[in-house]
């Protein structure tokens, strides 16, 4: 039986190989050798983010890889930026399908991983109408000046008797309840079904989810399918996603409870549902695969991608005393050096301090490679020809780093921004941490704000320190943080 089913695998394999072999019309972009069939899926690993500048050094910006049936164009220059993002960012605006997309996204009717068209239009403006408009920001800053206020008394009490800290459970805690009570009217405090000390895990979960690869991502058909089921791969996933589905799942149930008060963008998006299927007339109908998606959306871009950039900025700051010192100097000249509570409002004056915001998002955007996108006709970037359906993975991470656009690129220099123009906010294409164009990340402003105001309450309030048997510079270890080090001192 199973030499028959491999039978019946290799032959449409063998087929689709030899016709891809014909010479292509297209002047596609220089990239690594291929195997038949498989193409670059065994040097995936190789051509994670941080190793793609190499892959740029050695075949140029624009790179073309095959993984199985799938083309991608890896982009690493901020001129082949520039074109993907801005001159065809109509034509280059979806996105791929795969099954841990899928899932995440409740078959894509979500807004970050959903393809371009109709329903995507309807649900980031609905997204920034109700949670991300400057009447938003500013009605929610409330929430997040109570949270850090909270969060600095912990802080303190572990001060007074110094106690270490878990620096990457603390700042997950401080953003997940800033999102949890801004997008759900949720304070996990008083949850019944999600507590403080899980928020972390449910977002790294779900990022397994996302990363998680499917014989089918890369051998689209019956093909991809037959092989999930000898091997099962459907029920990994499930079995990976479930605890997140059963969050989503109850944060739902309990905006549908009876005699609910709140009015966040969830329950706005239930009165609309509720209201479609009493008048109709929408050609876009509003199901519970919104609900969830949106709910999905708001929790893992608005916790991870925030708590990820605080616990890089702290890291950068403690291996960088003389960057620490400068920028605690401004503060507590600049705020003074007797307040009792930090406002949105003390932000305003601290020149200094906002370039230690840019200067991380430059070294450590939340996503090194953009949410990756599918191009929906053909184009041509740099004189190369990208078909339609190929998938175009920006490095942000390489361009950010690239030695002809920066000095010193690797290192954590806050002081180059000093006389600099160059900003975050998707016009740059040399600094992109939150995209550029029809995809650019609605939620930027929100992120912006939490991530400042969470910082300066930790530099304000505290003084930072590794534990004695630490040295900062073993904060990094290889590509990724050591997380079990952010052990540090308040003093």
């Amino acid at each position: 039986m199973s030499i028959f089913l491999c039978f019946l695998f290799l032959i449409p394999l063998i087929f689709i190989f030899l016709k891809s072999i014909k010479p292509s019309k297209w002047k596609l972009p220089p990239g690594p050798k291929k195997l038949p069939i498989i193409g670059n899926l065994h040097q995936r690993r190789e051509l994670h983010p941080r190793n793609r500048r190499d892959l740029s050094e050695k075949y140029g910006p624009i790179v073309f890889l095959r993984y199985g049936f799938v083309p991608v164009v890896v982009i690493s220059s901020k001129e082949a930026a520039e074109e993907v993002l801005k001159i065809h960012d109509l034509e280059c605006c979806s996105r791929p399908e795969t099954a841990g997309t899928r899932a995440i996204s409740y078959n894509f009717k979500d807004i970050g991983f959903a393809p371009y068209g109709e329903e995507w239009r309807a649900m980031r403006k609905l997204s920034v109408v109700e949670l991300f408009s400057s009447k938003k920001l500013q009605y929610f800053r409330y929430i997040r000046e109570e949270e850090n206020d909270l969060c600095v008394k912990k802080l303190s009490d572990l001060a007074s008797r110094r106690s270490p800290v878990n620096l990457e459970k603390t700042l997950f805690t401080l953003v997940g309840s800033i999102v949890c009570r801004i997008g759900f009217g949720l304070n996990p405090r008083e949850c019944e079904f999600v507590d403080e000390d899980s928020i972390a895990d449910l977002v790294h979960k779900s990022e397994v989810v996302i990363r998680n690869s499917m014989f089918s991502d890369f051998f689209p058909g019956r093909i991809g399918w037959l092989i999930e089921w000898i091997f099962s791969e459907n029920k990994r996933l499930n079995s990976l996603y479930s605890e997140v589905d059963t969050f989503f799942q109850n944060i739902l149930d309990d905006h549908l409870k009876p005699g609910r008060e709140s009015s966040d963008i969830i329950d706005v998006m239930i009165d609309m549902m509720k209201k479609q299927e009493t008048d109709g007339g929408d050609s876009f109908k509003l199901t519970t695969d919104h609900l969830k998606g949106m709910i999905s959306d708001v929790f893992l871009a608005g916790v991870g991608t925030s708590s990820t950039t605080l616990v890089w900025a702290m890291t950068e700051l403690i291996r960088n005393p003389r960057v620490m010192k400068k920028v605690q100097d401004e503060i507590r000249t600049t705020v003074g050096d007797k307040k009792e509570r930090i406002t949105e409002e003390d932000l305003n004056q601290l020149h200094y301090f906002k370039l230690v915001v840019k200067e991380t998002f430059r070294l450590h955007p939340a996503a090194p490679l953009l949410l990756p996108r599918e191009t929906l006709s053909h184009v041509k970037i740099q004189g190369y020809d990208i078909p339609a359906k190929t998938q175009i993975m920006i490095n942000a991470y390489a361009i950010a780093r690239d030695p002809k656009l920066w000095t010193n690129p690797d290192e954590f220099n806050p002081d180059r921004f000093l006389d600099s123009s160059i900003d975050y906010r998707g016009l740059n294409f040399e600094l992109l941490p939150f995209g550029s164009g029809r995809r650019i990340c609605p939620g930027m402003t929100m992120g912006i704000a939490i991530v400042e105001l969470g910082l300066l309450n930790f530099l304000y309030f505290f003084d930072w320190g590794l534990p004695e048997k630490e040295e900062a510079k073993e904060i990094i270890t290889g590509n990724e943080v050591a997380l079990d080090l952010f052990q540090v001192f308040l003093h």
